[in-house]
């Protein structure tokens, strides 16, 4: 091992000292002179079988070189014609040229994995990450073909690449196999993280939307469970049950569990503003209505601190009053709070409209559509504003956006009510259920 090591340091001396040009092969005669006449023959013969065994070596990594170029170019050539069989041979000459070509292998693994085949893509993509394991894409790639067979390690991989992918489609497939994994074990909050970053990522996307509403569903459920063991009695449970009663749209029994969490604990967070909506939704053009509900909203006003949602409610009691000047001292008074709530804004673009400021009115209510592109009464609003005003053709355009939103929402309110749609008892005859009754 002494030899080549000795060859190596003679050249480098001999370079330095006599100072000899870059060409290789007058840098190779001229250390040859040089070892010639200091009398090193035995260093000369080694030196010369040395330089031209690299020369030849040289030569033939580039022409190995040009072959896998061409064959990865074939192979990408046969892709786009829609011949993964063929892309594949082209592969495997690449790695007969160069066995450790760890973009081969990986390509190898994208041709298996997009026909499904998720024991040769994982095979492949497993021997391309062992040799360059910068690879996060294969490494992405690889997680959910582990996760297809049921390999124990398709975890490990999932979450080692998620947060590190830019590609936004192949961040989604793992983030969705990572979200699901999660869910297999119970690690709800984990899932859920997940979940807010895909939709975040794909707002539009139904398999995203589906995947988070059953994740927060049963982590809800999970958490309700929970509750109704360690405080079956607590003020906090008879909140959560009111607050299922006013989804249910059941507000006369929400009414009465909400007085119940304040019985037990009158200090309870929330629950006078909470109690103030159910009340005033009842009814809202009912006069004792809107006073029992303003009542609880200055109760919590005065244990909470003030807040737009509460001056919003307000002014909603004193504009079904007609008390325009105190509609829109609650309403401004919510605006300058949260200038980017939709109920200030609508709340303000009525108030004025009630008044005659027709075109005051307009940036408040343009500006709640663009919040909430599905508030029915802010399109209403402007439609009537712009009819007002002699400007037909906008308010024509915003009383269809009207009608659409309003089919919008009858269409999701008839899927809750399916949804909700409890069976009718049955009578249990001996022979199991007989009609229902």
């Amino acid at each position: 091992m002494w030899v080549p090591s000795l060859c190596a340091e003679l050249v480098t001396g001999a370079m330095e000292e006599r100072g000899l040009n870059s060409s290789p092969y007058t840098r190779c005669l001229q250390v040859v002179c040089y070892l010639r006449s200091a009398g090193m023959r035995t260093a000369i013969l080694l030196l010369v079988s040395a330089f031209f065994l690299a020369s030849a070596r040289g030569q033939s990594s580039a022409t190995s070189s040009n072959e896998v170029q061409i064959h990865f170019e074939r192979a990408l050539g046969a892709l786009k014609a829609g011949a993964p069989a063929k892309a594949t041979k082209e592969f495997l000459k690449v790695l007969a040229l160069d066995p450790r070509n760890a973009e081969a292998y990986a390509d190898l693994g994208v041709v298996a994995f997009l026909q499904r085949d998720y024991l040769h893509a994982s095979s492949y993509l497993s021997k391309a990450l062992a040799i360059d394991p910068s690879l996060m894409k294969t490494q992405a790639l690889l997680g959910i073909c582990e996760m297809k067979l049921g390999d124990s390690s398709a975890l490990t991989l999932l979450q080692g690449s998620f947060s590190k992918l830019q590609d936004r489609s192949l961040r989604t497939q793992v983030g969705m196999a990572l979200a699901s994994l999660y869910y297999r074990q119970g690690a709800l909050d984990r899932a859920a993280s997940v979940s807010r970053i895909l939709v975040d990522l794909n707002p539009d996307n139904l398999n995203v939307l589906l995947m988070a509403q059953r994740i927060y569903y049963d982590l809800a459920y999970e958490t309700m469970n929970k509750l109704a063991v360690l405080g079956p009695g607590s003020a906090q449970m008879q909140e959560l049950i009111a607050e299922r009663l006013v989804n249910a749209g059941d507000l006369k029994d929400a009414i009465q569990h909400y007085r119940r969490a304040l019985a037990i604990d009158p200090s309870l967070d929330g629950v006078h503003f909470e109690l103030g909506e159910a009340i005033f939704q009842l009814a809202p053009s009912n006069s004792q209505n809107q006073a029992a509900a303003r009542q609880e909203f200055e109760t919590a006003e005065r244990a909470e601190g003030d807040t737009a949602a509460i001056e919003c409610e307000l002014g909603e009691i004193a504009f079904r009053q007609s008390n325009l000047t105190d509609a829109y001292a609650h309403y401004h008074r919510a605006f300058q709070m949260d200038p980017g709530g939709e109920q200030a804004n609508l709340g303000l673009g009525k108030v004025l409209i009630m008044g005659g400021k027709l075109r005051e009115a307009i940036p408040y209510l343009k500006l709640a559509a663009r919040i909430d592109p599905l508030s029915s009464a802010a399109h209403y609003q402007l439609a009537e504003a712009y009819e007002r005003l002699n400007l037909p053709e906008a308010a024509k355009k915003e009383f269809q956006l009207f009608k659409d939103v309003k089919t919008t929402k009858d269409r999701v309110k008839a899927l809750y009510n399916e949804m909700s749609t409890k069976p009718r008892p049955q009578v249990l005859g001996k022979d199991g259920p007989a009609v229902p009754q």
